[in-house]
């Protein structure tokens, strides 16, 4: 092939891509619409511990998935088959979830019979209708006398365990909320009402505190709710773990995960182990670890430092000409430094639009000082600068607000973070650690990521409990006590991370450079691999890779791809 066709065939190469990915799906307002539906009921129907919550989404769902099934799949195009995929697993996966909600529901909906004269008077108001002030008194008033028999009566009848407590404690928080706005409503601006209601309301809201914290307490002292670590999660089960990998297209069980996740544990300890004697500490990797930990910066510097492994890490990716970073998004990231009270959560920086620099504040106790000072060395932070920022979470955030936006309904910690962790995987095999320290730092964080699969998968399978995570990070994996802590705590007690987040990491990374060596025995570079990902917005790895290799897709697929269980 001579130059001038070899520019030619070159141009139509990259003019059939850019047509692909600027390819735009008839299925965007169905996508909108589904996300709108639930944000305009969630806001209407504000008490989400009720049976007319629950039949409500119970229709809404229902009817989505008639409206799903109604669509003549064969005639979409790539682009179109995939948002069908999408929303249809979306629904069905939130439907699962629901349905598990609603059934723990019904276990426990009897503590709020008591209030069954109270629920039309929270659903009126919605439309401002006048209540009768004097027969809403009496209401809530009688209301007050059967929650002091339903609390006389609560050591008879403990639930089965913690979980169902605090559902029907729940149910009660979720009522005291919805009648305190209906009151909020009418107090002082219905003179009738005001008069009526104050004090009934008043002797009724701090009963239904009382009944909410008691609920909470009264389940059998058989159910263990805390191990001692202090840290309360939710364990789902083998069961759900099941369906929610499912529901990620992961085609593997739960154990064959926590394999995966061991046998890559072992390559992280080998590589310590040569990181280690090329420190002069032979095979007690801990000891070479614990020198790399000396090597936090003094307080003030930290992000000075952090500016620095940015610097290194986008010029390395530059040179190699591995994706295209936007100039405006090299120009508006930001950082702003963590608080102590967040850092008791997350001992790490975080990043997004901006990175969250975890460091000792003034009014920390020294040895929590230290061990945040050691626990973010720039050898640490070395692995996860550029996970935070460019190429890494900003660079997503950057284009997922530019490309294909309606796609944010499909996110998923495979896609978000697995992308960022890739890149820790990439860039090690790249040799951007030079030294020891610096390998020794990044192999820190990959180990910890093996570790979040096998701790948050045995956590929920039973398996483990919340200190026996702590102590795997400390005693396994070279974590600070305090970091560890508050590593698990997040893992498990906290609303921002579901199930699956923890392996997600791993996993993900594992996913994506699995589908980069695919694409590279096309014929694709890494950059071209990198931006398309990128251009195509968040969703699951496996329908990622059908869409960008065309490959075929039924109405009813199911995962499949059994992408590589080792990424060395």
């Amino acid at each position: 092939m001579n130059y001038k066709n070899l520019k030619i065939y070159n141009f139509l190469i990259i003019f059939f891509l850019t047509m692909m990915v600027t390819a735009q799906s008839n299925l965007i307002d169905l996508v909108n619409s589904y996300a709108a539906d639930k944000r305009a009921l969630n806001k209407f129907y504000t008490n989400s511990e009720s049976q007319e919550y629950y039949k409500r989404f119970t229709t809404l769902y229902s009817n989505w998935e008639k409206k799903i099934k109604a669509i003549t799949f064969d005639t979409l195009t790539q682009q179109e088959k995939v948002d069908y995929l999408l929303l249809k697993n979306l629904i069905e996966k939130e439907t699962y979830f629901f349905n598990l909600d609603y059934t723990a529901f019904k276990e426990v909906a009897s503590v709020s019979d008591f209030a069954e004269d109270i629920f039309p008077f929270i659903q009126e108001r919605r439309r401002g209708k006048k209540p009768d002030a004097k027969a809403l008194a009496k209401i809530l008033h009688d209301a007050s006398s059967k929650i002091d028999t339903e609390i006389k009566a609560l050591h008879e009848k403990p639930f089965k365990d913690w979980l169902a407590a605090e559902k029907a404690s729940k149910v009660i928080s979720s009522l005291q909320r919805s009648l305190k706005e209906a009151y909020s409503f009418y107090y002082s601006y219905d003179p009738d009402f005001t008069w009526w209601v104050e004090k009934p309301f008043e002797n009724v809201s701090k009963k239904l505190t009382e009944y909410s914290n008691l609920l909470k307490e009264n389940y059998s002292k058989t159910s263990i709710k805390d191990d001692g670590s202090g840290i309360i999660g939710k364990p789902i089960g083998r069961d759900a773990l099941i369906e929610s990998l499912n529901f990620e297209f992961i085609p593997y069980t739960p154990e064959q995960m926590i394999k995966t996740a061991e046998n890559q544990f072992d390559w992280c300890k080998e590589e310590m182990i040569k990181a280690s004697k090329e420190l002069g500490y032979g095979t007690d990797w801990k000891a070479a670890l614990e020198h790399v930990k000396d090597t936090y910066v003094s307080a003030g510097e930290q992000p000075q430092a952090i500016t620095d492994l940015y610097n290194q890490s986008v010029d390395f990716i530059e040179e190699r000409d591995l994706i295209t970073f936007p100039e405006l998004a090299k120009e508006t990231w930001g950082m702003i430094m963590m608080t102590a009270e967040r850092q008791k959560i997350n001992p790490f920086f975080t990043g997004g639009w901006e990175i969250s620099i975890s460091y000792p504040t003034q009014d920390m106790d020294e040895d929590d000082k230290l061990m945040s000072m050691r626990g973010n060395n720039p050898n640490f932070s070395r692995a996860t600068v550029q996970h935070e920022l460019l190429p890494g979470h900003n660079l997503q955030f950057f284009m997922n607000s530019r490309h294909k936006s309606y796609r944010k309904a499909f996110d998923t910690p495979f896609w978000m973070e697995g992308w960022a962790l890739y890149w820790e995987i990439n860039l090690w095999n790249k040799e951007f650690p030079k030294t020891p320290e610096q390998k020794l730092g990044m192999l820190f964080w990959r180990i910890h990521r093996c570790a979040r699969i096998i701790f948050s998968l045995k956590y929920h399978l039973g398996d483990m409990t919340p200190q026996q995570c702590i102590d795997m990070l400390v005693n396994e994996v070279g974590h600070e006590y305090a970091n560890a802590e508050a590593e698990v705590r997040r893992s498990f007690a906290t609303s921002y991370t579901p199930p699956l987040y923890q392996m997600a990491y791993m996993t993900g990374g594992l996913q994506f450079y699995a589908l980069r060596n695919e694409m590279l025995e096309k014929g694709w570079t890494e950059k071209q691999f990198h931006d398309r990902v990128l251009q195509e917005n968040m969703m699951p790895i496996e329908l990622l890779r059908s869409l960008i290799q065309e490959l075929p897709l039924k109405e009813n697929y199911k995962t499949n791809w059994k992408f590589s269980t080792e990424f060395k």
